[in-house]
């Protein structure tokens, strides 16, 4: 299978797995791949184990934002392995908190869709950006050879 191929089976599953968040207005799902094509790890934004995912706790937007884990954090602390040198695929642009931790985990690439033009998280993504750049992390649009 040619690379382009695996990315579109990757996001595909990444699409997949976002399926599973109860969140109402945003759904995002993650899938860390190894080099040998397996997948290491996946996740979705939602509340931690344990903690009740109430409907009017994601219609809050405050207690939503306080309680979420984002899809990038959810497939890292999931995984059973060592992340080094992994690539993850990402259905939404991640997060400054999101990107500390895929440098921290050793993950090198990132596939998924660029930075979005939204306001709310501009300034976050800016962050993101800058930081892939600096520690080495390959950020490629999906569909990007």
């Amino acid at each position: 299978m040619a690379n382009n191929e695996w990315d579109r089976y990757f996001m595909g599953l990444a699409q997949h797995v976002c399926s599973k968040s109860k969140d109402p207005s945003t759904k995002v799902g993650a899938v860390v791949v190894r080099p040998d094509l397996t997948v290491a790890a996946m996740g979705y934004n939602g509340f931690p184990r344990g903690v009740l995912d109430l409907p009017e706790r994601y219609t809050d937007r405050p207690t939503k934002y306080s309680m979420v884990v984002h899809a990038e954090a959810n497939a890292i602390v999931s995984a059973k392995s060592d992340l080094t040198n992994c690539k993850i695929y990402c259905t939404m642009f991640p997060c400054q908190e999101c990107a500390k931790l895929i440098i921290q985990a050793g993950i090198t690439e990132v596939i998924g869709p660029p930075a979005m033009d939204c306001q709310r998280w501009e300034e976050s993504m800016k962050v993101s950006t800058t930081m892939f750049r600096e520690a080495g992390v390959r950020f490629r649009g999906s569909g990007q050879p």
